[in-house]
């Protein structure tokens, strides 16, 4: 059967650096083809060429679908040959409704007028398909990024492409969601819709591709049947080293003092309503603290608290450093040696538009500033770029645009921001979202060195293989409260599968 989509010897030059480098490859009708590789190594470039963004005339090589050579000139050229493509970030109208995005530029109609009606009735229909319990006359901003990122991807399969281009999208959705999606994706693979499938998770990739090509440099070095793909292999040629130990732990474990101590904690969120009851959890000097659980569980609004951004306390306490903690702010909070590093990096986490290091030392600009409220240039540029060769930002320097960098380049200047403050307790949400296996690895080994220099870390993972492999101890929360609390030795993925949905069985 001759390939639907089939790329000739593409190559794509930017000033300075090749993102493509004579890449080949082809995608055949009723097919999953995985593209792994780190970030950087050319998937978010070859997909723009795919979409239209990269127009033709600006590559070399060939682009071909359906047999015919493809000379897409924007995003609707490419949508008119039936390629629908998924990005990473979320491209959803916050002002208008659910039902309004998943149908925009195509809401029904009865003759002039858009038939609210049916536009209704289609995307509850469409909402009920992937089990998501959201309204269609929600307004998107309002929407957590898990239920964004869903509503993103039913507008995508609505649109009844023959070509689904899917970049990193179950990046923010749990197992449940994931487990939808992929039975759906295995749903138009029968009915013959092809799918170029990107992720970072090679689970998912191994579950639903029927092949997987590698991208290193820029270029493709491996297309592998899914029967001769293996976790090992995949990893070695995407990094191009062996990988020995995934999940680098201090060995002892230290056990030092308790550095944080939180006791019955109460919380509502901005509704008045109770969204935290009765939070118990410690963490001691060079430990991890797992902190688990499904969507909705409070992972994320637990930190956020704690961090002083969210909610209000009603009853309970908190520790920091053996000192009472009764009104956090971020401000306060990075004195006294806690700091958040956020899961929405280009949200909350970064200014997009600044340089590197403008977003390194943002929080941190206090220990820079000298009398009259001068700021020490030359103190704060040696400690970003102290920072910067630390973390191995791949970026031409300090000065290049935050928004131009890789996702896991990104999310090192991020943890590089909350590592800048010197913390004693820091706090990571989702640190490895959407970033690649390479960016990983690194962000485990940092994680652990924070741990050898005496610091605890409080981690959030949506990824139980993740959570378990660097936690020594795992808090799994289930509809705002604790629903289990697990040791090392007690880890396993359904002893915290039943903590997590231990409240929700239970109706709460």
């Amino acid at each position: 059967m001759p390939p639907l989509v089939e790329a000739r010897g593409l190559t794509k030059r930017f000033p300075g650096v090749t993102a493509l480098r004579d890449v080949s490859f082809d995608l055949r009708p009723g097919e999953i083809h995985a593209l792994c590789g780190e970030n950087g190594a050319g998937k978010s470039t070859l997909i723009k060429l795919l979409a239209g963004i990269h127009p033709h005339g600006s590559y070399e090589g060939e682009l071909r679908v359906a047999g015919a050579e493809a000379r897409f000139h924007g995003v609707r050229d490419a949508e008119t040959a039936g390629i629908a493509v998924i990005t990473q970030e979320l491209a959803l109208v916050d002002g208008l409704s659910v039902a309004e995005n998943i149908f925009l530029g195509r809401l029904p109609r009865r003759g002039a007028r858009v038939d609210w009606l049916e536009t209704h009735r289609r995307a509850t229909a469409l909402l009920a398909d992937f089990g998501l319990d959201v309204s269609p006359e929600a307004e998107a901003g309002t929407l957590g990024i898990g239920r964004k990122q869903l509503v993103e991807i039913i507008r995508a399969l609505d649109k009844h492409s023959r070509v689904l281009v899917l970049d990193e999208p179950t990046a923010a959705l749990t197992e449940r969601e994931v487990d939808v999606l992929l039975e759906h994706l295995r749903r138009l693979r029968a009915q013959g819709t092809a799918c170029i499938y990107i992720s970072h998770r090679l689970d998912e990739v191994f579950a639903i591709a029927d092949r997987v090509t590698v991208l290193r440099d820029g270029a493709s070095v491996a297309t592998l049947p899914r029967a001769e793909a293996t976790a090992a292999s995949v990893i070695r040629h995407m990094v191009g080293r062996e990988i020995t130990d995934q999940y680098p732990r201090c060995a002892p474990a230290s056990t030092g003092p308790v550095l944080l101590a939180v006791n019955g904690l109460h919380v509502a969120g901005p509704d008045g309503k109770t969204a935290l009851q009765d939070i118990s959890l410690e963490v001691r000097a060079g430990e991890v603290l797992g902190i688990g659980g499904l969507m909705g569980a409070g992972r994320t609004e637990l930190l956020l608290h704690l961090y002083g951004v969210w909610g209000t306390r009603t009853a309970g306490s908190v520790q920091l450093r053996d000192n009472a903690y009764p009104n956090p702010d971020p401000r306060e909070s990075i004195a006294r040696g806690l700091v958040l590093a956020t899961e929405d990096r280009r949200r909350h986490g970064l200014v997009l538009g600044e340089s590197v290091g403008f977003n390194l030392s943002l929080p941190s600009l206090r220990r820079f500033t000298r009398a009259a409220g001068r700021i020490d240039q030359a103190a704060e540029h040696a400690e970003n770029q102290r920072m910067f060769h630390a973390l191995r930002v791949k970026a031409p320097g300090l000065e290049a645009r935050t928004a131009g960098l890789s996702g896991g380049n990104q999310q090192k200047v991020v943890l590089g921001k909350a590592l800048m403050t010197a913390p004693k307790v820091v706090m990571l949400d989702e640190p490895t979202r959407g970033i690649d296996v390479g960016a990983k690895l690194e962000i485990y080994e940092l994680i652990n060195r924070l741990t050898c220099d005496g610091l605890a870390v409080l981690l959030v993972s949506s990824e139980l293989p993740e959570l378990m492999g660097l936690s020594d101890r795992i808090v799994m929360l289930a509809g705002g409260r604790v629903g289990g609390v697990f040791e090392r030795r007690e880890f396993s993925q359904e002893a915290l599968l039943a903590a997590a949905m231990s409240r929700a069985n239970a109706g709460m």
